[in-house]
């Protein structure tokens, strides 16, 4: 069997969101021996336990996966990296970040040193494939996220009433505070809207916009992290999933509410316009414009034909993202011989 060492941040059992190291780590173990590192909460200590791993098992170790962000955590990749290179192992970064093009522009030398020297270039999205492809990359592949499609149980909504659900880290680059002002806009057009936010604060932004809801008088739900079961459960009783973010790639979060049945309004940035298209998948929207992100959502209003082909639009597209198809690009990468 092929030796992974997967790097990055697995954090989920310290409160933080389950990201692809909790998922595409465990399914590769299906095919591959892996070890993940780090769940290090503190980032000095996380990157020392990331350098230790790459030296620690240098003759047990095939390929190294590095998840590859475009905020601090792009440093991790390019100090693992380099330490990959001085002890000749192969390492492939897996392209998460949905501002690594401001990294490609700003930082060329750093990223040449990174992405240069890779085994492949794993992409995510088409989205960010057009954009390194533009910057003369050409060692990538395209490897979607992925979901098992059997633990999500579409299911058709009616929208009579608007009941929001917002899924994500709160984040100020996925600008939580707008779902707020989405709510205020559609109480203020007379709907009697419900909003559920769900998900770990990650840089003070879910208390700032506790506030910022209690400053607008309005009642949000706030559950902090749910386990994926629990949220899911409790989606059932949602009918519109937003996603307010400025900054994306191809949120699994998205994914997820497509495979549910749930319509998804969006802000149109970065990976969304790959994964949904505009009136047949779901609704793009300007980023952090409330008025035109309730705009879309009132199309969807007591309209349930266009909801009906929205949702099996996506429903169908998702489908192509099941881990039984996806985990066969992954077998093929990894010269795996079934």
């Amino acid at each position: 069997m092929t030796n992974v060492l997967y790097v990055g941040n697995a954090l989920s059992k310290k409160g933080r969101t389950q990201t692809t190291i909790d998922t595409l780590g465990y399914n590769l173990k299906e095919f591959c021996n892996v070890r993940i590192v780090s769940k290090k909460r503190n980032k000095i200590l996380r990157l020392i336990d990331m350098v230790w791993a790459v030296f620690r098992y240098r003759t047990k170790t095939d390929f190294v996966l590095i998840d590859t962000y475009s905020t601090m955590n792009f440093y991790y990749a390019l100090v693992v990296s380099q330490c990959c290179r001085l002890l000749n192992k192969n390492y492939i970064t897996i392209l998460h970040g949905g501002n690594l093009e401001n990294r490609l522009k700003n930082n060329p030398k750093i990223c040449q040193l990174i992405f240069n020297n890779a085994f492949k270039l794993v992409t995510p999205s088409l989205f960010l494939k057009t954009i390194f492809e533009n910057y003369n990359y050409t060692n990538l592949v395209y490897i979607p996220n992925s979901i098992e499609i059997e633990n999500y149980t579409f299911q058709r909504h009616k929208i009579e009433n608007i009941n929001l659900l917002w899924v994500r880290s709160f984040s100020s680059i996925y600008n939580p505070k707008l779902a707020v002002d989405v709510l205020v806009d559609l109480k203020n057009k007379g709907h009697d809207a419900t909003l559920t936010m769900i998900g770990p604060e990650v840089d003070g932004s879910l208390e700032k916009v506790k506030s910022y809801a209690t400053h607008k008088k309005v009642d949000v739900e706030f559950t902090g992290k749910l386990e994926k079961s629990e949220w899911i459960k409790k989606s059932k009783n949602k009918n519109v999933f937003i996603n307010t973010t400025n900054i994306d790639n191809t949120p699994i979060s998205v994914i997820e509410a497509m495979a549910l049945g749930l319509p998804v309004v969006s802000t149109n940035v970065g990976g969304l316009p790959f994964l949904v298209q505009d009136g047949k998948e779901g609704l793009l929207v300007e980023p952090n414009n409330s008025e035109a992100m309730s705009h879309a959502i009132l199309k969807l209003f007591q309209n349930e034909e266009f909801v009906t082909l929205l949702t099996e639009n996506a429903r169908k597209k998702v489908e192509d993202f099941d881990w039984t198809l996806i985990k066969l690009k992954w077998q093929l990468l990894l010269q795996y011989n079934c």
